[in-house]
């Protein structure tokens, strides 16, 4: 027990300290000063493959590709803290010295060092009161220039409050200040940018396009936001594609693939100026050019992208670049950069030997065949991305971010002619990163306003580029979705007879109103034509001359019938209903004229009523002389007494009693349900026919009904009467008349029903005038040749004939 004792005491005598696992990490450059400034860059741009086999102590990562364009950064900073030390204005009597780390391009590396600036290097710490706390050795980070090395060091630093002031860093997640408390930036966010872009491709009209990023927080977060800003704007994607330069050859290889098998010629790429160099030397292999290129900030207006690019791949690309700045003096100073003057030798040393191709002498054998570096090389001749200053906005932002540290310190120590030194500074992160450093993002509202400028596209092209998955649909047409794509992608499909579509892309066809049609475009609706049978049109003209032509010979004939009218044959069959049934033949001939012309109320009530009418007085007077013949036979015969039961008088009684019935059922037709006119939208898809309702089919039918009944009666009487001894027997003729009238109107029926639009009031009028000429010719044509042609048998003698009738 007493060495177990012994081991307690002495361990309780022991004063306790923080020592540091691991080796530590020494800065690349560094200058004391009062205050330290830490400075993340990535030196180098990647490092060598190795194969941990966890046996023993992972080796430190060998860096390789000295990477000019983070050395212009780092002198953008010192630049700055230069011009602060040798002001006067801005924090009086406190120097600001400086850290600055290589993260070779690694993310690991980026948390180690920024670790390292928070907790220094020491592998020990003082004792004090608080075992392993005290305050971080700077008192805010610049960098890092990606957004994933960004994200990983601003959640570590983040808790402690360290401000870590990035320049480059986009990815809009780094806006989410409850995970990313202490980050800020001098740069607008990807959100904005991302939308921009989406609106720059909307507003030439590309809506079939495809997408490439690089497959890190920048762009996966920044391709994102653009993606759903396009679905909003209605352009689709035809793929989206994501790799990262250290990938293997087969997965680019495949991206390559997907390009030249895609119909889109539009490619939006959300890259990093590294991997975009990977992608054109991987592109010039296959000569893939006539693409237009759409670029997000990373590579857009890097010139050294450009000089890269010999085979012409991204010629015409268009992008958003960040403002143009020009600092008075950094040009100057970065260029004004001396190996052997730096406290930094490695890096520096390595930087100059990178820059003019040369070695400085280690040994004697240290030079080879390269030429030996002097260090006083002229850096203005060289030609390379260092001397390049195409990235002065970029430069302008490191700078930015070293003044607004400057200015929150001169604020927070009180600074006027002097400065507080006694202020607390353990609680200067905190207050730095919620409060002083506020106002240091710009404002990243943008708008896209773009100029009516000459353009050059690819190919050296001043047309526009298009790239569509579908062409515009114009008016007459709608679109179809193709099954199994993007909405962009459609057929045009042409509007159905009687709908339209008057805009460019349509997704419906509009139905017309009913009494519209279609055009032969299918982009507007025109009034449709009205159809009913004109005086105008050949078929009306024709009807209207025969129905007067009609009427013309019937008063011809009245006409000769007056002037004959003493004569035998005129006298032998009651000449007062041939009179009046020439009148009715008359008004016959004339009621088809009220069929012809627009339909009206009174026109539509007329031609029916006095169709109906009309013809059964003709029909009646008919009947009446029908009966006349019969009754004059019967008279005849011995004892016979008929003729004072159906003489003159009653003859006009029948006329009128058989015409006051047909009255009678007009009148109520009429009253219950007339006809009207009618617009039939239905009858025809492009025309509109103008008709007469009939109202009450009852009442139609019913007028015809009488009609054919009183014709039926007519002709079974004229039928029984056909063979009557008299040389001049009138039944004969008025049996054919009948038959004739019958055989019209029965065929009338069918045709009337089937004929279209026009046609059926055409029909309507030929049965009129066929069976009125019907009647006219059978009856009265044959006495008007006796009369005119053979005067000679207009006698009493030969109309009573020598035959005499046999009595049984």
């Amino acid at each position: 027990d007493e060495p177990l004792n012994e081991l307690l005491q002495k361990s309780k005598n022991k004063t306790p300290v923080c020592r540091q696992r691991g080796d530590p990490e020494s800065p690349q450059i560094s200058k004391d000063g009062d205050i330290l400034l830490g400075g993340i860059f990535s030196f180098h741009s990647s490092w060598k493959d190795r194969q941990d086999t966890f046996t023993h102590k992972p080796l430190p990562l060998e860096c390789t590709s000295l990477n000019f364009r983070e050395f212009q950064f780092a002198q953008a900073m010192l630049f700055a803290i230069g011009e602060i030390n040798n002001s006067t204005d801005l924090l009086p009597g406190i120097s600001l010295g400086y850290k600055m780390y290589d993260t070779c391009g690694s993310i690991a590396r980026s948390v180690r060092v920024a670790l390292a600036l928070a907790n220094g290097h020491e592998t020990e710490s003082a004792p004090s009161d608080e075992p392993c706390t005290r305050p971080a050795q700077v008192l805010a980070i610049m960098g890092e220039t990606s957004s994933s090395p960004c994200m990983a060091i601003a959640t570590v630093i983040g808790p402690f409050h360290i401000p870590m002031i990035s320049h480059f860093a986009t990815c809009a997640c780094l806006s989410d200040k409850t995970k990313y408390p202490s980050f800020l930036r001098t740069i607008p966010s990807d959100y904005y940018q991302s939308r921009a872009l989406a609106q720059l491709v909307r507003h030439f009209g590309w809506t079939w396009v495809g997408a490439i990023r690089s497959n890190d927080d920048y762009g996966n977060n920044g391709m994102a936001t653009f993606t759903e800003t396009a679905q909003q704007l209605d352009i689709c994607l035809e793929y989206s594609v994501a790799f990262f330069r250290t990938d293997p050859p087969k997965k680019i290889q495949k991206i390559i693939d997907i390009i030249r098998t895609s119909s889109s010629k539009v490619i939006v790429a959300f890259l990093s100026h590294m991997d975009m160099e990977v992608l054109i030397h991987e592109l010039s292999k296959y000569n893939l050019t006539g693409y237009q290129w759409v670029g997000s900030e990373g590579w857009i207006f890097d010139s050294q992208t450009a000089e890269r690019d010999i085979h012409h791949i991204l010629d015409g690309a268009i992008g958003l670049s960040i403002p143009r700045a020009h600092v008075s003096g950094m040009r100057e100073f970065i260029l004004d950069v001396k190996p052997l003057n730096s406290s930094s030798c490695e890096i520096f040393t390595e930087f100059w030997e990178t820059l003019f191709s040369c070695t400085f002498k280690r040994s004697t054998s240290s030079a080879g065949n390269q030429k030996e570096c002097t260090g006083h090389e002229d850096v203005t001749g060289v030609r390379n991305s260092f001397t390049d200053m195409s990235l002065m906005p970029i430069f302008n932002n490191v700078y930015k971010g070293v003044y607004a540290v400057a200015h929150a310190l001169h604020s927070i120590l009180g600074c006027n002619e002097t400065c507080n030194n006694k202020v607390l500074l353990s609680f200067f992160m905190m207050l730095l990163s919620k409060r002083h450093l506020s106002d240091i993002q710009p404002n990243s509202y943008l708008q896209l306003n773009l100029h009516n400028k000459s353009f050059i596209w690819v190919h050296n092209s001043k047309q526009v580029p298009v790239s569509v998955c579908s062409e515009k649909c114009p008016p007459g047409t709608r679109k179809v979705l193709q099954k199994g794509k993007p909405v962009c992608c459609y057929d045009c499909i042409r509007c159905a007879e009687g709908e339209i579509s008057n805009v460019t892309d349509s997704i419906t066809c509009i139905r017309c109103h009913p009494e519209f049609w279609s055009n032969d475009r299918r982009d507007a609706c025109v009034k449709k034509e009205a159809e009913f049978l004109s005086y105008e049109e050949i078929m009306g003209a024709l009807l209207s001359a025969a129905a007067l032509f009609g009427a013309c010979m019937t008063v011809v004939v009245a006409l000769i019938f007056f002037k004959y009218r003493k004569t035998p044959i005129v006298r032998a069959n009651n000449s007062e209903l041939s009179f009046l049934l020439l009148l009715s033949l008359t008004l016959c001939f004339l009621c088809s004229l009220t069929f012809i012309g627009r339909p009206s109320e009174w026109s539509c009530m007329l031609r029916h009523t006095a169709f109906g009418i009309t013809f059964v007085l003709c029909i009646s007077c008919v009947l009446g002389k029908t009966i006349v013949v019969l009754m004059a036979f019967r008279a005849t015969l011995p004892g016979s007494n008929v003729m004072k039961w159906f003489g003159t008088t009653q003859q006009r009684l029948s006329v009128v009693a058989f015409t006051l019935i047909q009255v009678l059922i007009c009148i109520v037709w009429l009253t219950v349900s007339p006809p009207f006119p009618l617009k039939n939208l239905k009858e025809f898809k492009d025309k509109i026919i103008l008709e007469c309702a009939l109202g009450s089919a009852v009442g139609f039918w019913a007028v015809l009904g009488y009609i054919g009944l009183l014709a039926m009666l007519c002709f079974l009487l004229a039928f029984l009467a056909r063979k009557l001894p008299d040389n001049f027997n009138e039944a004969k003729f008025i049996t054919f008349s009948m038959l004739i009238f019958c055989a019209v109107w029965i065929t009338f029926i069918p045709a009337y029903v089937s004929s279209p639009g026009k046609f059926s009031v055409a029909v309507e009028i030929f049965a009129i005038l066929a069976s009125t000429f019907g009647l006219l010719i059978c009856i009265f044509i044959p006495k008007c040749y006796i009369i005119l042609l053979k005067p000679e048998k207009n006698t009493k003698k030969n109309m009573m004939g020598k035959v005499a009738p046999k009595y049984v």
